[in-house]
């Protein structure tokens, strides 16, 4: 690899990954929603808007939602799972994720495409109901819900809560009863699966926060989906197989079934194999020491996304019929009844729907120093949002790419580092990219991938004000979440 110079080549500082591009114009498709391209001006369009033109209407920072995209993600996951599970269980129920990305708005969406819908707190639940979603089609997670988050859900008849812990168990049987309710139970068990992802979005290992553990001193299916403790620590006398005896026995508790998620942004489809034949052989426990059949499994989600080139995701039909081959096989050898089997995509609808649009300011060129004492150039791009309606890379080391918007350029393509205006030396959009050697101030720049966890971790650190959010359908735009203006900023101050 060589230094930059005047005909463009790649940099010694770009990480292993990152390509130098044959085209700096070019959009790299699986990053970008269906319905984005560069038009006959150069510009990216999303549905045939330019960004120049959205800029003007709403402003930058800007989340720009291909609306047809999204639900054609969804529709994908839906049918694809439908059709794998089909002669196994008849089918699939598919919870939308709502904590990726979440407004009244998405949640008639995934509804009018034949989704449920997954909520994590007091408030996504909220939005659910807002919404106009059916009670018994929303699911209730979290791993330490209050009082009135578990009350509201009961009194509202929502289709699942999904317990995380002994402690939870007990008190919403006791809740239930305080209210008259049966609480319709899933537990989330945690099966030992270290997922390949950041440790801080894995939640299937023993130590972290989420579930009740597995880990025990009985028999279970092994990961060969042989019978037996093969592959498992066995599952008597864990705190999962505890929580089983604790439900079946309170009358307040209608047990559904198991419950697993192994993390967020996984590639790879051997960690969801293993999960899952790990709750179908407690499934067989539980059958043999209770002479109960639990009717319900939900595998959870954490498909990955393209976030860069080097990125590659799996289609739902790929990742639904792996999936359905491990179940079914689980099934026959533990010669159990597949039961109806749930998953919760949310990432993997939201994220790729959306880009985010910034405009370009303070532009500066670093020098690094290298290996055998050489440097090297780094160019730094400023714009006008940042941490604030992207935290992932601050949180997950979370890599991205970005385009030039408004344009096309014929200048050679620079090592460049997208960071946002923010106080903060870590505030980095886009940690490694290559874009035009002649990107300069008031030039938009785009991000895609950021429909999921952007909007939803944002904040008004620095006191800045969080961007709309616009939606695309038909080629027509609205705004479904405006921006925010300082006079939000000071609503909640009493001013004492």
């Amino acid at each position: 690899m060589t230094v930059i110079g005047p005909t463009g080549k790649a940099s010694p500082l770009a990480p292993d990954w990152l390509d130098y591009p044959e085209d700096p114009n070019a959009l790299v498709t699986k990053l970008w929603a269906a319905g984005v391209e560069r038009n006959d001006d150069g510009e990216i369009a999303v549905q045939g808007l330019p960004a120049s033109q959205l800029a003007r209407d709403y402003g930058t920072p800007l989340l720009v939602l291909d609306e047809d995209d999204f639900r054609a993600r969804a529709r994908a996951f839906r049918d694809a799972f439908n059709d794998a599970f089909a002669d196994l269980c008849g089918g699939v129920d598919v919870y939308y994720a709502g904590k990726s990305f979440l407004c009244t708005p998405a949640a008639r969406w995934v509804t009018e495409e034949g989704l449920r819908l997954d909520t994590a707190s007091g408030g996504e639940m909220a939005t659910a109901l807002r919404a106009g979603v059916e009670p018994a089609h929303i699911g209730l997670h979290g791993n330490n819900k209050s009082d009135d988050e578990m009350r509201r859900a009961l009194t509202a008849g929502v289709g699942r809560i999904v317990v995380d812990s002994l402690d939870e168990l007990d008190r919403l049987a006791e809740l239930a009863a305080e209210v008259g309710a049966v609480a319709p139970v899933m537990l989330r068990l945690t099966p030992g699966v270290h997922a390949h992802t950041h440790d801080f979005i894995a939640t299937a290992h023993e130590d972290q926060k989420f579930g009740l553990s597995m880990a025990g001193t009985g028999g279970s299916v092994g990961t060969d989906g042989s019978v037996g403790a093969a592959g498992s620590a066995g599952t008597a006398g864990s705190p999962a197989a505890e929580a089983v005896a604790r439900a079946l026995a309170a009358g307040s508790v209608d047990l559904r079934g198991l419950h697993c998620h192994i993390g967020s942004q996984i590639f790879e489809p051997e960690g969801f194999g293993v999960a899952a034949e790990k709750l179908l052989g407690f499934l067989a426990d539980i059958k043999a020491e209770h002479g109960v059949e639990l009717e319900e499994l939900d595998l959870g989600g954490g498909h990955g996304i393209a976030y860069t080139a080097a990125d590659a995701p799996r289609t739902p039909q790929d990742i639904a019929t792996t999936l359905a081959g491990v179940v079914g096989a689980a099934c026959e050898a533990l010669e159990m009844d597949c039961p109806r089997i749930s998953i919760e995509p949310g990432r993997a609808i939201s994220g790729p729907a959306a880009f985010t649009l910034y405009e370009a300011g303070v532009r500066k060129t670093v020098t690094v120093d290298g290996d055998h004492g050489a440097t090297h150039p780094r160019r730094y791009v400023s714009v006008d949002g940042g941490m604030s309606d992207n935290a992932r890379p601050v949180l997950y080391e979370a890599d991205y790419s970005v385009a030039l918007a408004s344009r096309v350029s014929g200048a050679p393509a620079v090592l460049s580092r997208v960071v946002g205006k923010h106080c903060e030396s870590g505030d980095i959009v886009v940690k490694d990219a290559y874009l035009p050697d002649d990107v300069a101030r008031g030039d938009l720049l785009a991000v895609p991938a950021t429909g999921a966890y952007c909007h939803s971790l944002s904040s008004n650190y620095n006191m800045l004000t969080r961007p709309a959010v616009v939606a695309v359908r038909g080629g027509q735009a609205r705004v479904i979440i405006r921006r925010e203006t300082e006079e939000d900023l000071f609503a909640r101050e009493t001013g004492l």
